[in-house]
Parts: C-alpha cells; structure tokens; sequence
C-alpha cells in the first residue's frame, strides 16, 4: 500500500524513526581492514540487496567481498570472495549495478604496480549474487599507454526500457600508485552494448574546450543514466583558458557514448587544501523525472568544509544555485566530508555524510558521526539533519590512508539502507543500517553471523530500577526522544544480569540500546513513577 506521505509524516519520521536508531550492525567482520562499500538494491524487489567491499584474506592481498540478502535483510549470505585474475593482484574500487531484468554486474580493478599491470574488471551473477561468472576486462593499464586508465571506476547500468536498455557504462581516471604520470590528465568513458559480454574501445571523456586540463591528475567522473536512458558524468577541470576557476563540467549522451554534449555546473573558487578529507563527488539522476538532476560536492564558502549540492531541471544545461546540506551552525570551525546519495524511484531524495559538528575541532582528525538528510519527492526543503551511526567514533590513522573514501547508501520502498566504515571496534570495518521514511526502524541483525543477540529488560514500565538480562554484556547506552544520551554504563566483567538505577530520570520513553557478545539489541522502555516492582 502506497502511503500519502505529508510533512506531518516527516515530523514523525525524525522523532520517532532517526532518533530511534537501531543498531548498526557490523557486516565483514575483518580482523585487519575492510573499505569502501558499495551497495545496491534489486529494482525488481527492494528486499534483495548485495553488499560488496574491498577486505584483506589472510596471507593474500586484498580481495573484493560480497554478501547477498533476499528478505530485506533479516537473514544474509556467507561473504564470498572474488577470485583475483592474478594471483599476485589485489582488488579496489567496488561498485555494483542492477539490470532491468535482475541480473548483478560488479566492477573492480584487479592490479599489481611492482608487475606493472592490472585491469578494470566485471563480473556479472544470474542467482542474485551468490556466485559470479568469470570476469571480463573492462580496459587496462596500458590501453592508454603511459596513462594507467584503471583507477576508481564507477558503473552505471540503463534500465529505462527503451533502445539501449542494458547497457553498460563505466568511467575512470589515471591513478597515484603507478606513480607520477605526466599532463594532460583526462577521465575515461567505456560501453558495452552488448550486455556486459564485451566492452568497446574507450574514449577519452573530455574533449576540446571542455577538457580536464593539466593541474588535476585524477580528474574523477561521476555517472549514472537518467530514466529514458541518457548517460550523464561530471568530471573536474582547471583550464584557464575554459575558466578562470576550476569548474565541474557535465558531459552527457543520448546515444551510448557515440557522441556528447558539454555543460559547466558549477565553479569551484577556493580548493580543498586539506589532504585528508575525502572529497568525492556525486552526480545522481531522478528516476522519476528525466530531466532532473543532481550534484553533491564539498565547498568552504563559510570557512568549514560543507556539503552542498546543485540541481538542473533542465538536463544540465542550468543549475540552481547551490544549497548547503548540512544544517550545522555555519563557520563553526567543524568540516564534513564522505558524501553520498540516492533516489528512491518516486523521487524522494536522501544524502547522507560523515559529520564531525560533534567533534573537537575543524581537523580532519577528530571523533566523527554518520548522519543524513532526506526530501520528499514535490518538496524544495530538506529535513533537519539526523544521526544515522548510534556511536561517535574516535580518529585512528587508518582513516589517513587510501581505502575509506567513500561510504553508499540506497532509497528504496521508503527505506534509507546506508554502508559505510569506521574503525569504532579498533579495525577498520564495514557498518550496515537500515532505517524506514515512515518513522519506524526496520529490525537489523548482525548480518555476519547467524547468531541472533537477544536481550530481556523488566519490570516494563518501572519507576526507578531496571533490570538488564543479556548474554555477556558489554555496555548500555540509554537516550532520550530526542537523540541525546541519558545514561552510559560499561560492564567490564560482561555480567549475564545488570540492575540499574534510573530514579534521576524524568518520566517518559527512552530507547536502551545493550550491546552483547553476540551483537547488539534496542529495547524501548519506560520510567513511570509508582510503578512496582
């Protein structure tokens, strides 16, 4: 049943749904490092996701993982490893993709720079993502002599139904570790028409008067396929000649790459200077509304690095002026970074970054949050921002390091899905949350085992005490409806029973979230005064 959705239902979905946040549940479970998860939604049903991520496998090197869930993810598959092409490879760069007919694609490098070679990568699965057939070579190291076309590709698959339906689209970029690569840089635009089983000649992405130029040496594309399937990217550039600033510019076709048409989005004045902040770009295309695009970015008009984004309702050839998204006190001496987004196939629109307006000060290196944003399809404003990770997370110098740039989340069915790492547990590791637009948060599980936490709580309502019953608790933190936290507790003796003191709380509803040895469990509980025990 489609539900009319209000601003009374928004109102509802922040108090009752971002607030009440579950669990986020830990996904790959590495014992050394995990990054930069991509995840995708069946178009044909939202319960069947796939999850994939770059995880090191003992005494090898790093490989993609993938997991697959078919009921919306109460139950999950084992991880699955991808074989690498070469033995002496390790993998980067996930990125997965649905056709219209259900079938999964899943893109990746393959490389070694010491071997001196490696290749974009697909691997396509026809039982949902259980098993994937043997991969096909998208372009490599030296297709583009001297250039190493193979760094960060992203996918974008058209399902509008129309002439080119299937077709397959990828963009990449000349990497930093085949070493310094001499000017000009350009973005890179491969096709297969042929539904995955080849892919044509690459082409440069750039072209006269709309180059990347010479000062950017990974001009990033980022892509995807409007709903009557039209290709759109943005890549960076900083030619003087073209702009006196550095500008992203739109490259699009309407007929699978044979040709393109250019448009400037926006110009950037002022470059990001610090090295650390994780500065992707999003485009992305409104499946219910062809014309209608949008474009996330970092920018520090204000001094602190925000996220902003523009919009075309014009298929690019104009762009709004921009908006910031988070909706923290302007110039506060805090940054944000990690963007990403979605659009549910009504045109509802959700973003979701890493926030540091928690943090300590406006370094990169401070505790940081996920948290996001939403706007209904038919609406100019966004909602106030809310909190989609239920822990701040301490700065560790992995998060320095390559392999943790980007996080992904998907709109579906009026349900937020959102994957991303951090290193809360001392590893860098992949975090899943699922969250419903109508205020309710759908009921997560620790997807990487099949050990259900469970937790007990009584009396329920109480006055002043309650009890806690768990298998070796960890810790409680309690909050109120309002997302602030109430009371902490951390048993270090993982007690089986735990009785606690409240009677300093008002009386209301608050949410106890218990973490355990086998996972972690919300229970909602109440403090009314002259309850018995």
């Amino acid at each position: 049943m489609i539900i009319n959705k209000t601003s009374l239902s928004i109102i509802l979905f922040l108090v009752l749904g971002m607030f009440s946040f579950g669990q986020n549940q830990n996904i790959s479970n590495g014992t050394v490092f995990d990054g930069e998860p991509y995840l995708a939604v069946n178009p044909n049903d939202a319960q069947h996701m796939v999850v994939a991520w770059m995880g090191y496998i003992p005494f090898n090197y790093i490989s993609i993982k993938t997991r697959v869930t078919f009921n919306g993810g109460d139950t999950w598959s084992e991880i699955l490893p991808i074989p690498h092409v070469n033995p002496a490879y390790g993998s980067a760069d996930p990125s997965i993709e649905f056709n219209s007919l259900g079938q999964v694609f899943l893109s990746f490098i393959d490389y070694n720079t010491v071997l001196d070679s490696g290749a974009v990568y697909v691997v396509r699965s026809d039982d949902g993502g259980l098993s994937w057939e043997d991969p096909v070579e998208v372009i490599n190291a030296h297709s583009d002599p001297g250039k190493y076309p193979v760094d960060r590709p992203w996918m974008s698959i058209d399902r509008s139904g129309g002439n080119h339906d299937g077709h397959i689209y990828i963009t990449t970029m000349p990497p930093k570790v085949f070493g310094l690569l001499p000017p000009p840089y350009h973005p890179y635009f491969i096709a297969s028409t042929d539904g995955g089983a080849s892919f044509n000649q690459w082409q440069y992405l750039d072209t006269i008067n709309w180059l990347a130029g010479n000062f950017i040496p990974q001009p990033t594309p980022t892509n995807c396929v409007s709903a009557d399937g039209v290709f759109y990217a943005v890549y960076p550039s900083y030619v003087f000649s073209q702009n006196m600033y550095g500008q992203f510019i739109l490259a699009s076709s309407a007929d699978a790459g044979n040709s393109f048409s250019y448009h400037s989005v926006t110009t950037i004045e002022e470059a990001i200077s610090d090295t650390l902040v994780k500065r992707g770009y999003l485009l992305r295309c409104d499946p219910a509304d062809a014309d209608h695009l949008v474009f996330f970015y970092l920018d520090l008009p204000y001094g602190d690095i925000d996220v902003f984004m523009t919009e075309s309702f014009d298929r690019g050839a104009n762009w709004t002026d921009a908006v910031r998204i988070n909706d923290d006190p302007q110039e506060n001496n805090r940054m944000q970074d990690l963007v990403w987004a979605g659009f549910d196939t009504d045109g509802d629109l959700a973003v979701a970054w890493r926030d540091r307006r928690n943090g300590a000060d406006s370094t990169y290196t401070v505790s940081s949050e996920i948290w996001g944003t939403v706007r209904l399809k038919n609406t100019t404003a966004f909602s106030s921002n809310f909190r989609i990770s239920d822990t701040s997370v301490a700065y560790d110098t992995i998060l320095a390091y390559a392999g943790n740039d980007f996080m992904c989340i998907q709109l579906a069915d009026d349900t937020l899905k959102a994957v991303w790492g951090d290193t809360r547990n001392g590893k860098l590791n992949i975090w899943f949350q699922r969250m419903s637009l109508e205020g309710i948060l759908s009921s997560v599980h620790l997807i990487s085992s099949e050990q259900f936490p469970e937790a007990s709580v009584y009396p329920n309502p109480f006055s002043s005490e309650i009890a806690v019953k768990a298998i070796g608790i960890n810790w409680i933190i309690i909050y109120d409806l309002s997302g602030k936290v109430v009371f902490r507790y951390t048993d270090n003796k993982k007690s089986l029973e735990r009785a606690i003191d409240l009677d300093h709380l008002p009386n209301g509803i608050y949410l106890m979230h218990i973490s355990t040895v086998n996972g972690m469990v919300t229970k909602k509980i109440c403090k009314q005064q002259g309850v018995s025990r």
